[in-house]
């Protein structure tokens, strides 16, 4: 008797472009495809590279293709099994995804914010403070955030905390995250020592806080977020809970950073996530 395959799911993955320098749509749409997920992506802009430690890079703002794309794909009946949005480029932007999180809820879907703005205790110099406070209004029609210790302190409008941090602390910023109005967080950057990085999750409904952390690895990595983010979608979307989910996500991050720092990759271009498929599928599989 042949097998039953599981009806395909969908996401609707809204990022920008980066031809060259893996991140953003060039990670997310492999890592969530390979997942055995279906992935349609709406691009917020498409840049000739992305903008960590490159000069010169072309940009092409489309946010006025958001709303017309957006129209056509509810004439058309789609629907999603997540919505899961990364770098939004302007307040308008951030605008349109509130219509379109409204346009494409369900009861069954789930909204991943990956509230893209900030790293290393500084906002992005093309962001103005009003964009946190339109990033922090969006986070609040999310079911899942995943911001890093930097974006969190922005969102929650605290002092930025370099750490090494405590497990108090972590709970700390984590309910408060939550009591934005998001159900689901998942904190990334997280460490208590030199030795161990990852990721720390809670849930609001069981009240469960959960940390994922594997062996740091020195270095400062583009795309890592992208990358985890969306390893961590693949996963909830087969099935794994959201401490599972960070874990799998944790170990392909890490390993592919790994085969980065192993085969001496220009950091500008991004990790080798590629050479790590297979374990991150190894995961996903069991």
């Amino acid at each position: 008797m042949t097998k039953q395959l599981k009806r395909l799911k969908r996401v609707a993955a809204i990022h920008d472009i980066s031809g060259f320098g893996k991140c953003s749509l060039t990670v997310v749409l492999p890592v969530i495809s390979a997942a055995g997920i279906e992935t349609t992506v709406l691009p917020t802009a498409i840049l000739s590279t992305h903008t960590g430690g490159f000069t010169d890079f072309t940009y092409r703002d489309l946010t006025d293709d958001i709303q017309p794309i957006a129209n056509h794909w509810r004439s058309l009946n789609i629907e999603f099994d997540a919505i899961y949005t990364g770098f939004l480029g302007s307040f308008a932007q951030l605008e349109l995804m509130e219509h379109f999180f409204d346009t494409f809820r369900t009861r069954d879907n789930l909204i991943l914010v990956d509230p893209v703005m900030a790293d290393n205790g500084e906002l992005y110099k093309i962001f103005s403070s009003d964009f946190v406070v339109g990033m922090r209004r969006l986070c609040t029609k999310a079911d899942l955030i995943v911001p890093n210790l930097t974006e969190a302190a922005l969102l929650l409008n605290e002092p930025y905390n370099p750490g090494p941090y405590t497990e108090d602390y972590i709970t700390d910023i984590l309910k408060k995250l939550s009591s934005l109005g998001v159900e689901k967080v998942v904190l990334t950057g997280v460490f208590f020592d030199a030795q161990k990085l990852g990721a720390a999750t809670y849930d609001a409904a069981t009240g469960t806080l959960d940390y994922a952390l594997a062996n740091r690895i020195p270095g400062y990595y583009h795309g890592t977020g992208d990358l985890f983010a969306s390893a961590l979608l693949g996963a909830l979307l087969n099935d794994f809970s959201l401490h599972e989910a960070a874990s799998i996500a944790v170990r392909f991050t890490t390993s592919a950073i790994q085969k980065t720092a192993t085969a001496g990759t220009d950091i500008r271009f991004g990790v080798n996530f590629e050479q790590s498929i297979p374990e991150f599928l190894q995961d996903i599989l069991k």
